[in-house]
């Protein structure tokens, strides 16, 4: 099993980097903000190894917390890799964290691939393994939650709205500081 890779990315493609490890290329799926961020250097990943019967698929995170949340996800059954990379892509893992011990499946259901069902499922089994912490910090959701709508209706797309609100630091709180933040973020 693959747990840390380091090298040099030879490559960026919209799902994956290709990294170049002492002159093997390895493909490694990561999430968008991360594919977006990299330019050809030295970076690190923690990683998963996806074993299928036809394919050996390496995923990708920059920080250890990613990982440990992407492989709680794929606990849940239905939940493949791709879908819980997919998951991650939609906004920061405290946030993803805050809404599933708050229970707020609707959240998840902006995930293509995912319909309220899953969303429903993915809130049922992983619930009880969020912390206190988790609960607590679902006012922060509720901040994104109201500035997403905002968003949207000042004419941004959804994706455009939650990549924006995904680099607002967390110790902002509340809709309106966020939006503010958000909007600053979207105007540079």
């Amino acid at each position: 099993m693959i747990g840390y890779i380091r090298g040099t990315i030879k490559a960026t493609r919209p799902t994956h980097l290709i990294l170049d490890v002492q002159g093997v290329g390895y493909k490694v799926f990561t999430l968008k903000e991360t594919i977006l961020r990299s330019t050809e250097g030295e970076c690190a990943f923690w990683t998963h190894l996806a074993v299928r019967e036809d394919a050996l698929d390496l995923y990708g995170f920059v920080h250890e917390e990613e990982l440990r949340f992407f492989e709680l996800l794929l606990t849940v059954s239905g939940i493949g890799p791709k879908s819980a990379l997919a998951v991650l892509d939609i906004a920061s893992v405290e946030t993803l964290r805050s809404a599933i011990a708050s229970g707020n499946a609707s959240y998840l259901t902006n995930v293509s691939g995912i319909g309220k069902k899953t969303a429903q499922k993915i809130v049922l089994e992983l619930k009880d393994k969020m912390s206190a912490a988790d609960i607590a910090s679902s006012g922060a959701l509720k901040g994104d939650e109201e500035a997403l709508e905002a968003m949207r209706s000042l004419g941004y797309s959804a994706a455009e709205a939650r990549d924006a609100l995904r680099n607002v630091p967390q110790d902002i709180e509340g809709g309106n500081d966020r939006l503010r933040a958000a909007l600053k973020m979207l105007g540079k």
